[in-house]
């Protein structure tokens, strides 16, 4: 069956999952319709890829069998609750941090299924780390089709809603960790006399090559880093130093504190 998806917000990450799904083939551009209140937004993602835009929401929601929700948590709730009723029951799947299922199956019919997403920012550039929670109507086949979509733009995991909220502290927020410890890393190898371009691109690409080793060779961190550290050599002397300065925990924290935060925005 091929589905037709409808995407309400055309902001950068609604744009990067369509871009990617379409890409990879998982949808067809002549099967998306796109809506956004800044016209220019969606007028923009159809010039790029093809796609058809709405007149308003009710009627992209009454031409979709699935709608990806891309607008702010705070209004996610007020739009679902809007929607004309006089529909058949469709997926929704919501990327709105911090809404839970629940809330959003109370704003829609009860023959509507959701799903809950939490993608991250690299998804714009098909390297995302995504997790899928689903509603209590959602059906193998919705899961699936979530699932190749979030897989067009990079990894994609099944988790009981309950996670949301580490992945969220863990992923979700956990770009911007990495990009304050390459930003750290490249500070230091300016204090050591290369330039600030040199240490940045040094930096960014040795995290990434770092990553990719992990993912490909399926081995534990710890495990490729004792490869690295020779006795009495320079790689330990700097690990020494993280050590002791607590990025470890550091890290550790920041993610426990995200999740906490998460937390308290769904409640």
């Amino acid at each position: 069956m091929i589905m037709k998806l409808g995407v309400i917000g055309c902001g950068k990450m609604g744009s990067a999952l369509v871009k990617g799904a379409i890409s990879k083939g998982a949808i067809e551009s002549g099967e998306v319709l796109v809506f956004d209140t800044f016209e220019e937004s969606a007028e923009k993602l159809s010039k790029e890829i093809g796609v058809k835009i709405a007149n308003n929401s009710n009627d992209l929601v009454k031409n979709s069998d699935a709608v990806l929700l891309c607008v702010k948590p705070q209004d996610i709730i007020s739009l679902t609750e809007c929607l004309d009723k006089d529909r058949n029951g469709i997926l929704f799947i919501s990327i709105a941090a911090g809404v839970k299922i629940q809330d959003l199956e109370k704003s829609l019919l009860d023959k509507d299924r959701v799903i809950r997403v939490m993608p991250n920012t690299p998804a714009m550039i098909g390297k995302g780390a995504s997790a899928q929670s689903r509603g209590s109507n959602a059906t193998e086949s919705d899961i699936q089709f979530v699932k190749n979509l979030l897989n067009a733009v990079g990894i994609a995991l099944e988790v009981p809603e309950k996670q949301l909220d580490a992945v969220t502290g863990l992923s979700g927020s956990g770009p911007a960790y990495i990009y304050t410890v390459i930003e750290a890393m490249a500070d230091g190898g300016v204090l050591v006399g290369l330039s600030k371009d040199q240490a940045l691109m040094l930096a960014a690409q040795t995290v990434s090559g770092a990553a990719e080793m992990i993912i490909n060779s399926k081995e534990h961190p710890a495990t490729l880093r004792d490869q690295v550290s020779s006795p009495g050599g320079t790689t330990i002397a700097g690990l020494a130093a993280i050590e002791s300065g607590k990025l470890r925990s550091t890290l550790i924290e920041a993610v426990k504190a995200a999740t906490e935060r998460s937390k308290e925005l769904g409640n």
